[in-house]
Formats: structure tokens, sequence, C-alpha cells
């Protein structure tokens, strides 16, 4: 029996996570919910982002579903993204952000990509100074989550059946931090080719591969780079499934995930019932598909998710047709194929 931590944090966390854990009850009677607590509001109200005991429920579990957080934009003294605790305290070492069309809202139908970020250091690392006239921070790359990044993305892609890895960095430039992460990436890569999975492995600089997102996306697979690299291209990506507002994505380390839609939490629309589930409902199904490992009940999710956008509703560039969270879940159960 499947076991999920429910975090809903910010703002419309609390509304766009609830219908996920509807979906995912849907397809799995025997869910365990577990609900736990993190985000700025907790951070109001305890002193910390991310308590202890919400920690331990992620791993009792193994498996976690984040809503939102509304970060403050100044430093707050005691105050770190609980986001970017959670990927440092459990080592969820990975972010995977799938990119594929969604039938009604994307501006071509033929793009379907993996982007595989280093999720815990890089200019993340959180290690900063400053003086009040200079501010210092450190980007850190070790071999070690380079290996372990480029590791999980040929697993990815083996398991997927994909054909190309693009390693994206910016070695001309930082040749000892970049090429040291481009270099592990080729390692793992060549060990693939000599098990006996061999596939095309090429590698672009960071601008360049910002330039082919939005100019060639068809030519990437799976993508694998750093950490800050990630975290733009993945944003740049998500205009090809609608933007940030219908991205999923998956924090995945070794035995522990917590899946998040990409958005934000939305502090102008809460409580008017209008925030749209999708993402969340996605991110759901990558944890049914990579953690539960059930990809049959994942692509029966994701299957309802397109029929209800081909029915034009949650679509949100379409001004006309039913955007509320619960007319959207009720559809995408309803169009679930059980």
């Amino acid at each position: 029996m499947p076991k999920l931590c429910v975090i809903p944090g910010d703002g419309i966390g609390k509304e766009v996570v609830p219908a996920a854990v509807e979906v995912l009850q849907a397809i799995s009677s025997d869910l365990e919910i577990v609900t736990a607590d993190a985000g700025w509001e907790c951070f109001q109200r305890t002193g910390s982002s991310v308590p202890e005991e919400t920690l331990s429920a992620i791993k009792t579990c193994g498996s976690a579903l984040f809503g939102a957080v509304s970060s403050p934009s100044r430093k707050v003294e005691g105050y770190r993204s609980a986001i970017i605790t959670m990927r440092q305290s459990l080592n969820l070492f990975a972010n995977i952000r799938p990119v594929k069309s969604l039938p009604r809202l994307s501006p071509r139908d033929d793009v379907d990509m993996i982007i595989v970020r280093e999720n815990t250091e890089g200019l993340y690392s959180g290690i900063e100074r400053s003086n009040g006239e200079k501010a210092i921070a450190e980007r850190v790359i070790t071999r070690e989550a380079s290996i372990n990044i480029a590791n999980r993305a040929m697993q990815l892609a083996k398991s997927l059946e994909r054909k190309r890895l693009t390693i994206v960095h910016k070695a001309n430039i930082l040749p000892m931090t970049d090429g040291l992460f481009r270099d592990a990436c080729r390692e793992v890569a060549e060990e693939y080719a000599q098990g006996g999975f061999s596939m095309e492995v090429d590698e672009l600089l960071v601008d360049v591969a910002a330039l082919k997102m939005i100019s060639d996306p068809i030519r990437f697979d799976v993508l694998v780079t750093t950490n800050l690299f990630g975290d733009i291209l993945s944003d740049a990506a998500a205009y090809w499934c609608g933007g940030l507002e219908m991205a999923p994505s998956l924090n995945w380390g070794n035995n522990v995930a917590v899946a998040e839609p990409v958005h934000g939490s939305a502090p102008d629309i809460v409580g008017k019932g209008i925030a749209n589930p999708i993402a969340a409902i996605l991110s759901g199904a990558l944890l049914v598909q990579h953690i539960w490992g059930q990809p049959e009940l994942a692509k029966m999710i994701k299957q309802a998710v397109h029929q209800t956008l081909s029915q034009n509703i949650g679509n949100p560039f379409m001004t006309n047709t039913p955007h509320h969270t619960r007319q959207i879940t009720d559809s995408i159960l309803s169009n679930l194929n059980l």
C-alpha cells in the first residue's frame, strides 16, 4: 500500500494539492495519507519552514506532494526556502522536469523533453557572504553530485527508451566547475555504453541551449545540467507545455521523492476557486510512475488530463472555458479510464 505525505504549503497549494490527492485516491483506493506542514506560513507560526517532524514524515512515507511556497524576496533571519531545505536535508539530488506538448494549449504538438537538473549544490549551495559593499555567492560543483545526477539521467533515459542525452554546461568560461560536471557526465554515459546501453550523447553551452530551447525544441530528448542552469532552462521550456501554471516536477533522491508543481503560491487568486490543479495532478503522476512503479496508472492520469484539455476545460489561455479548480478536477476524474 503506497503512503503519501501531503504538504499543501502556502497560497493556492491548499487548493491544488487536495485536487491532486483526489485523483491519486481514485487510481489507488488504498492510498495512505499523512499530512504535514511546511512553507512561509509554517515559518511564521513555528519558526521553521520545514519542521523536523515534516522531514521525518517524508522519509517514513518515501513520497510527498508539496503545493507551493511564498518565500519573501528579502533576507529574513532564520528563514530558508522550504523546498530548498527539503532538497538538501533529504538529498533530493535530482529535479525531473518533463516538458511535453499538451492539446489545445502548446504552440506545437511535437515537443517531448525531460530536463534532469542537479538539485542540491551549484549556486544554490547557500554559501553567501557580504560586507555591505561586496556580496559573494559560492558555486559548488562536486564530482559525487555530478556522477549522481548523470546516473539518474541515464537511468531515466534507459527506462523510458530515450535516444539522446544532452549535457548542458558553460565549461568554456567555468572550466574547473563546469568542466568537472561535463567530464563526470561523459564518464557515466561511457560506462552505460560499455554495459550495453548506448545512446547519442552531445553537449551544448547553456546560452546556445537556451536559444535552441526556443528555436528548435524537438532537438532535445533528455538534458542533464547544473542547478541554476536547469532552473532557468526548465522554466523557459515550460513555454511549450503552456507555461509554469501547467508544469510538473519531481525532486528525487534515493528511496524518497517530493513531487511539486512548478507554479508559485499565487496570492492574488487564493480563495477564488480558480487555481488550476493540472500541474499538481501531473506532479502526482510522476510519483505514480517513478516512485510507486505504476507507469500504466500514471499514463491513465496523463491521458485524463489530455482529454480534459481537449474538451477545452482547464486551458488558461481561453477565458471563455471552464477554469475553476472544482470543474477541472471533476473533468479529470470523469476522464480516468477506471
